[in-house]
């Protein structure tokens, strides 16, 4: 017996948990069990020509909100071309409805909830090990002729104990091109209205010494981003601590990804966090909103001031990346209110902000309080919020747009220094966002791919037309963010060089003087004002300025660090 476990992920970089966590738990079972991992950007019919050529008996798809369309669509295909293969299904998104869903799809099984253990007990019966019956957490179908089907559901199954998991990743698998996903707990403590994770109450972790020794192995194969999938990594302080001392111990270049609740950070983990190489450990906090009230209405018993506080005191260690989150149309907020959330979140200044768009999850209770909150969403996956009685749908799309700006601006990190020369020319930092997305709008940017460079002179054009100034100021700093992360051959016309022929003969031999052989190895960039000073201070010098900016054997520009003063 043959089954294929199938993962259609969201980018080609990530890895599915879920399938691998089945094969694991089953790998002491006599049948065939073949991992399939594909993305939801390649063409269906080349997934479907590849599950085909496997010949399984049975493919198991993970779903959830973001493929679960896809995941149909191929269920069809796969019973046009051959009815004998089964399909069993499993994952959030068709926990909570199981038995409609299997009643309207064409499939023949659902696991409800956790996986593992039904899915053993599935194997077991393939096997005729078992009766299908037996198997708790299963909806199946049956008839008693080949003209109508009833769905049979063998009952609730109890959460299992989270040491009998078998860890998921093999010795012989390539995963240092991967971002690879981590479960060092399940279960959270809070009891979030839009999250499933809120279904289920308390907490189950793994054995400590487990947790450090699949770390190692992680580590051990070069993983390049390991993501703890832990709902609330610091729900358990001392769990936490030991796992990130053991982390920061280490000497390795893996960056791990956490889920943390800001608020319940305490000093001693703060000091322990201290002492963590830079770069090392990222943290993503859902902030959410700042307004109390709306916190109030989602089960978040917790003050921003409170969220807002230890979040700078980890911006003051200075070592560990913080990605802030914030949900547009939850209950009570209107769209001033979410502006303020992201004008509070902004002058916190994380490396990232989020602004997500809540999502009426199948099992939540904020879907069972939609019509309170006036709430309209899409009955289609993802589930989005379309409008509420407190912010309407053309704000929602006031809001897409500026995400959209904020993510590749801000959240690239590759315009800092062209959005500090904007952020006091607008009332806040919001307002800025938004105008610049009607200028993308009205330029039709949103409907068309822009390349690499037009992205920095969007900024030269926007500030000309929307702010009626051609500031000199702004095109050398454009092209100083521009040389960050771009080569130097190929330089758009709009940000080349002032140099002249005169100027750049005069530095090379005084380059070949005093650096020899290794002068062609520096570009030359002349900055009319005083650049450095603008990216150390944010004021702007008048001042002509002649900068080395250093080349490696692939002429990428390195960081522009070094001052050539010889006039």
């Amino acid at each position: 017996m043959k089954i294929l476990l199938t993962a259609i992920n969201s980018k080609y970089i990530h890895s599915n948990l879920a399938v691998r966590y089945l094969k694991a738990y089953t790998k002491d079972l006599n049948y065939d069990a073949v991992i399939k991992e594909f993305s939801i950007n390649e063409l269906r019919e080349k997934i479907l020509e590849e599950i085909i050529a496997e010949k399984p008996d049975v493919v198991a798809f993970s779903t959830y909100i973001w493929n679960i369309t896809y995941v149909e669509e191929l269920s069809k295909l796969i019973k046009i071309i051959d009815h004998n293969i089964e399909i069993l299904y499993g994952g959030p998104e068709v926990s909570y409805d199981a038995c409609e869903f299997l009643k309207n799809c064409t499939g023949d099984y659902v696991i409800e909830g956790e996986g593992e253990e039904a899915y053993r007990e599935f194997i077991e019966y393939k096997l005729n090990l078992r009766e299908l019956n037996e198997i708790k957490g299963l909806y199946y179908k049956y008839s008693d002729s080949l003209e109508a089907y009833k769905i049979n559901y063998n009952g609730r199954r109890p959460l299992m104990n989270m040491n009998n998991i078998i860890f998921p990743y093999e010795a012989q698998e390539v995963l240092d091109n991967k971002i690879v996903y981590y479960e060092a707990s399940r279960g959270c403590p809070f009891n979030c209205k839009y999250c499933l994770s809120s279904t289920q109450h308390g907490v189950r972790f793994l054995d400590i010494d487990r947790v450090k020794r699949e770390l190692q192995f992680l580590i051990d194969k070069k993983v390049r981003l390991i993501k703890f999938v832990d709902r609330t990594f610091n729900c358990n302080s001392k769990f936490a601590m030991t796992i990130w001392n053991f982390l920061i111990d280490q000497r390795t270049d893996t960056v791990f990804h956490f889920e943390i609740s800001a608020d319940i950070l305490k000093k001693e983990e703060i000091e322990l966090l201290s002492r963590a190489p830079k770069g090392r450990f990222q943290f993503e906090v859902g902030v959410q909103t700042t307004n109390d009230e709306v916190l109030r209405n989602i089960n978040r018993f917790v003050n921003f001031d409170d969220i807002k506080e230890k979040i700078e005191e980890m911006q003051r260690i200075k070592n560990i990346k913080q990605h802030l989150d914030l949900i547009a149309g939850l209950p009570g907020e209107n769209f001033e209110s979410f502006k303020k959330s992201f004008n509070d979140v902004h002058s916190i200044r994380p490396e990232e902000i989020q602004l997500g768009f809540l999502k009426l999850l199948k099992g939540s209770s904020m879907r069972e309080e939609a019509k309170q909150w006036g709430m309209r969403y899409s009955p289609f996956p993802p589930y989005e919020i379309l409008s509420t009685k407190d912010i309407s749908y053309f704000e929602l799309l006031r809001l897409k747009k500026i995400e959209a700006m904020v993510d590749k601006y801000y959240n690239s990190q590759k315009f800092k220094n062209i959005l500090a020369f904007f952020q006091d020319k607008f009332p806040s930092p919001f307002d800025f966002f938004e105008e610049l997305s009607k200028f993308f709008y009205e330029k039709g940017y949103f409907h068309r791919s822009i390349s690499n460079s037009e992205y920095y002179k969007v900024f030269l054009d926007f500030n000309k037309e929307i702010l009626k100034e051609d500031n000199i100021a702004l095109k050398e700093i454009v092209r100083y963010d521009y040389l960050q992360s771009n080569k130097r051959r190929g330089m758009p016309e709009f940000i080349f060089n002032t140099l002249n022929e005169n100027e750049e003969r005069s530095i090379r031999e005084y380059l070949k003087e005093n650096f020899g052989k290794k002068s062609s190895q520096y570009y030359i960039e002349k900055f009319n004002i005083d650049i450095l000073n603008f990216v150390k201070s944010k004021k702007i010098s008048a001042k002509v300025h002649y900068i080395l900016s250093e080349v490696d054997e692939k002429e990428k520009s390195r960081d522009i660090t070094e001052e050539l003063n010889i006039y």
